[in-house]
């Protein structure tokens, strides 16, 4: 029995392009022709064809198919490291399902940031901007203790901070710093890492900086900015106070 390319195709249950790009990439072997110039496959094409396409099911890459299905002294090795991809695709795919699950559940923004699904309807724009950003900086438990922040803020204050006109008089300004300096104050105490964040950053401390730095400027008005670095200093001098005064007399 002989095969034509689309027969032999049909049968491993895969495409004649396949078939000729595993012949260019020198797994599969080219058979012979007949009189009129047609290959003609025979069964032990099919079957290394059947042998390349399980290999590639595993998730084996095509320029280690050749080297595994030989059983070289490093596949073992490569199966190994195959199978640590796979359980690190598993995971990815687990939390993509159970972020999907949430989004459905709270109705939440199909691009929320990862993890932050369901916080994401009480984060303005600018907010979520930041921790989308945010989910590139910083280690996992960083971003943990994040969501806990935001989970913990009823989104009062953000909402008002994104409703700041630009043009917002001093009176505003300063109501608002107060209330969202409480916050950040209760935060720097809850999390102590809020002030060296070094050990959890994903990227190095001036990528970080530089970021945060192009991030607020582009992402919110010179009103609101103002806001976020006038309450950022007096949390900072709060913080800084309860923990003199939490500290034990020498």
């Amino acid at each position: 029995m002989a095969w034509s390319t689309r027969e032999l195709a049909e049968l491993a249950g895969t495409t004649v392009n396949t078939v000729r790009h595993y012949h260019r990439l020198g797994l599969l072997e080219q058979p012979e022709r007949r009189y009129n110039g047609y290959k003609q496959y025979e069964v032990r094409h099919l079957v290394r064809l059947l042998r390349i396409r399980r290999l590639a099911d595993l998730g084996v890459p095509l320029a280690q198919i050749g080297a595994v299905s030989a059983g070289d002294d490093n596949t073992p090795d490569a199966l190994r490291e195959l199978d640590r991809n796979l359980q690190a695709s598993i995971e990815r795919l687990e939390r993509a399902r159970a972020d999907i699950a949430v989004i459905l559940r709270d109705d939440a923004p199909v691009d929320s940031p990862a993890g932050f699904a369901a916080v994401a309807s009480r984060l303005s724009e600018a907010d979520s901007s930041i921790i989308h950003i945010s989910t590139q900086l910083y280690d996992e438990d960083a971003l943990a203790d994040l969501r806990k922040m935001v989970e913990s803020d009823s989104g009062a204050i953000g909402a008002e901070l994104g409703a700041l006109p630009a043009d917002a008089d001093e009176e505003a300004k300063r109501f608002l710093i107060e209330r969202l300096a409480e916050v950040l104050t209760q935060n720097l105490l809850d999390y102590p890492w809020l002030s060296d964040p070094v050990p959890h950053l994903s990227k190095s401390e001036h990528v970080t900086q530089q970021t945060f730095v192009d991030a607020v400027v582009e992402l919110y008005n010179p009103a609101q900015l103002e806001v976020l670095v006038r309450a950022s200093v007096l949390a900072n001098e709060q913080a800084r106070v309860v923990r003199e005064a939490r500290r034990p007399a020498e």
